[in-house]
Parts: C-alpha cells; structure tokens; sequence
C-alpha cells in the first residue's frame, strides 16, 4: 500500500530515478573494468561546479554543468598510461579543485544554504515532470548510444594492441565514453546528487561483478541492483521521513553486502550438485 501512495505522489521521482539508475549502473561497469572508480564522484564534483558557476552567471544550472563536465572529461580520457603521473593522481587534483571551487562560488553567491544544497546536490524525491524529460531526453540517447557501442569499446578498454589489430582505434573509443559518462554523471548529479550517482557507477556495477564473469550478466545484474535499491530507498524515505538519496545508497550497499556473503555459499552448493551428478553418471 505505501509503494503505491509512493507512486502516486511522487510518479515524477520514481521515473526519474529509474532512468538515472539503470543508464548510471551500465555505464559504471566500464568504471570498474577501467579501474577509475573515482572519476564518478571526480565528475559529480565538476558537475556541481559547473552549477555554481552557472548560479554566479544567471545561467542555467545544466548548461554550467554539462560544458564544465565536458572540459574534465577532455583532460581525464588523456591515455595517463604513457606519463609519469597516472589517470588517479590527475582525478584526485580534478576533485580536489572542483569541490574547492563550488564551495567558493556558493560563497559568492549570496543564496541560502538550503537552496544551495538543493541546486547543487539534488533530492531524488523532489524531481519534477520537467526533470523527468531532461533525464529521458539526455540520458535516454546516451544509453542507446552505449548499447550500440558497447562492443567496440569494450574491445577497446580490455586490450589496446588487440583493438589496433581489429582496424579499431581505441583512443576515439575511449573518449566516446568519457563523453557519454560525463554528459551521464552531469545531468544525473543535478537531479540525484552525486553520491548516489557515484553509488550507480561503483556498488551496483560491483553487484554485478561478484554474480558472474559474464558481460551482459554483469550489466543486467547492475541495473536490476540499482533499480531495487532506488526503489527501496525511495519507499523507506516515504515511509519513514529519511533522506532519499542517502537511503536509495544504503540500499544498494545492502543488496551488495548480501550479494557477497550469499554467493559464495551458493557456488558451493551448484559445485557439490554438478560433482554429484558427475559422479552419478560414472557410476550409471
């Protein structure tokens, strides 16, 4: 009953959440296969940034965002692999610099704090129906765009010398990513703010991770971890009067930490069962 008073006063926030978290979790698996699982919060940072900024100008909050984003994104898909300083160190100074910068612009600002925290780090449950089309009209075509393109840049993340063999050249296929990532995490990070953003694109895709080795399962079992959690968590902050993007978190580290301790217990179990019907068949 409360999931559905949930749905009726809020059909905005819940849309918008479901969006945000399946295009966020898919696109975070290349994240963990990358090994740059920091340049979701990175981002977030430069998103916010971007916002405040905008603020300052009298723009609008996800033009800053997504042309700020964007600048980040041309100096983080730089192949670091080739220089003394590695992709890490350069995310930990973008952070560092952004997450700087947005405080100070606030300051300047003159805007409450209330309405600052809202502008610069969202709440899932406030989105509106004018949230809702610019999540289905920007991230909807990322994630088509990703699927369309996923085997390429797969290729391209998991072996460099092997894509150049295939005709394929990976440097365009990174840095298609990075866009499509940081274009994501920009107008994600408005609407939900940027630690479930970063929740999406590390936990869930982890999720995924510990159930299989397989790619698509992967991808499937990230977006499924993150819808639950998003619902979850939408439903215990109605219900309880908690704040939703912390508890739409808590939710998907929940599924993850079960995930962990049941799965190995059922490897187990499918082991024995496959030896027992092994041994079965050579005694029949």
């Amino acid at each position: 009953m409360h999931a559905i008073d949930l749905i009726r006063q809020f059909p905005y926030a819940v849309a918008t959440g479901l969006i945000i978290a399946t295009v966020c979790s898919i696109l975070g698996v290349f994240v963990i296969l990358k090994r740059v699982v920091f340049i979701g919060i990175a981002l977030s940072e430069v998103a916010a940034c971007g916002i405040a900024a905008s603020l300052m100008l009298g723009l609008n909050p996800s033009v800053g965002a997504v042309a700020v984003t964007l600048m980040a994104v041309a100096l983080l898909a730089y192949p670091y692999e080739l220089r003394r300083i590695a992709r890490d160190a350069v995310l930990g100074i973008v952070f560092v610099a952004a997450s700087s910068a947005s405080l100070i612009l606030v300051w300047r600002s003159g805007f409450g704090l209330a309405e600052v925290k809202s502008v610069l780090y969202g709440d899932l449950i406030l989105a509106g129906p004018a949230d809702l089309r610019l999540i289905i009209c920007i991230l909807g075509p990322i994630g088509l765009m990703y699927l369309a393109f996923v085997r390429p840049i797969l290729d391209s993340f998991l072996d460099r010398d092997a894509s150049y063999v295939m005709g394929l050249r990976p440097a365009i296929w990174e840095w298609l990513y990075f866009i499509l990532l940081g274009l994501a995490v920009a107008m994600a990070s408005k609407i939900a703010g940027s630690i479930l953003v970063f929740c999406y694109l590390v936990v869930c895709p982890a999720m995924g991770l510990i159930v299989s080795k397989r790619f698509w399962v992967v991808v499937s079992i990230s977006a499924i971890c993150a819808v639950i959690g998003t619902m979850a968590g939408l439903f215990a902050a109605f219900r309880w009067d908690l704040p939703a993007n912390q508890t739409a978190c808590l939710a998907c580290c929940a599924i993850l930490v079960i995930a962990t301790a049941v799965m190995p217990i059922w490897r187990r179990i499918m082991a024995a069962s496959i030896w027992q019907g092994n041994n079965g068949g050579s005694h029949a």
